[in-house]
């Protein structure tokens, strides 16, 4: 399998997760908090596992992206600060500050 392989800065990056996935399903490689890293095949926009209530916080403030971990079918956040890759309909981006 051929993939293209481009480099993206870390802010259109957080845009791009945001606002450009569309609900598609997509991977991210990224340094944990505890300095470990993840890779995490996930999906922004699910709403059926929600069990009310909001965000105590803005994850936006704290460069964080909520999103769905469709492995371990729970809620996570990564932290686009730590980002390394992500990969979304075959292309694979490299995160630079």
């Amino acid at each position: 399998m051929n993939t293209n392989l481009q480099t993206i800065k870390r802010a259109r990056a957080a845009q791009f997760l945001e606002t450009e996935t569309g609900g598609r399903i997509f991977s991210v490689y990224f340094q944990k908090k505890d300095g470990t890293m993840r890779d995490m095949v996930c999906r922004r926009g699910v709403r059926k596992y929600l069990r009310g209530g909001e965000l105590p916080y803005d994850p936006k403030s704290r460069l964080l992206l909520p999103v769905f971990d469709l492995s371990k079918r729970e809620y996570r956040s990564v932290n686009i600060a730590s980002l390394v890759s992500f990969k979304v309909s075959g292309e694979t981006y490299i995160v630079q500050d």
